[in-house]
């Protein structure tokens, strides 16, 4: 199945190496459309960088990478005007505003606490968990969720079973996914 709707990944998503590899394959396949800006992908090589030690190098070629496989994940710079009428925390406006520019209904992101329902509501966007937000992509369709999770296991230098692409996802608190993709796999 396709789906069309946008869904802004966050920064602190897209630092998590396992989850944005789940989540961009399931954009590639079309279970939804990401979406990104300059900002949110500055903030994810200021954290690779600072917090996870990175080099430049690793940070500049996931950047090329994302910029060749998904040119059309970059938000217009017209979202910026929208910054200062968001009433969410004051380092996430940029993201809500990305979202309402978009326009999206689901902003993927672990900090749910800096989007609060009462900032979302009027633009008729939602704040979701990585977790939450994989378990959706899988009842969207589960056999491409599923088929993509082998994939990513076997995609790497290293190759990995699905279940421990799942103890990857644990890792980076998609715990509830891991769980109901063992459970329709009877691991």
């Amino acid at each position: 199945m396709i789906s069309d709707f946008p869904a802004i990944v966050d920064a602190c998503v897209l630092v998590q190496a396992a989850v944005r590899d789940t989540l961009l394959r399931l954009f590639e396949r079309r279970l939804f459309l990401a979406r990104w800006t300059d900002e949110i992908i500055a903030e994810t090589v200021r954290t690779l960088r600072d917090k996870l030690g990175r080099t430049p190098e690793q940070t500049d070629r996931l950047v090329n990478e994302l910029r060749m496989h998904f040119p059309d994940a970059w938000v217009e710079p017209g979202y910026r005007e929208l910054i200062p009428t968001m009433t969410n925390h004051e380092k996430d406006r940029h993201v809500l505003a990305a979202a309402v520019k978009t326009p999206c209904e689901v902003i993927v992101t672990y900090n749910l606490k800096d989007f609060p329902s009462e900032a979302l509501k009027p633009f008729g966007v939602e704040a979701k968990h990585p977790d939450e937000f994989l378990i959706d992509l899988y009842y969207i369709d589960g056999e491409i969720v599923i088929h993509e999770l082998h994939e990513q296991g076997t995609a790497l230098r290293k190759p990995r079973t699905i279940n421990e692409v799942l103890v990857s996802l644990e890792t980076c608190r998609c715990t509830q996914f891991a769980q109901l993709i063992r459970e329709k796999l009877a691991l």
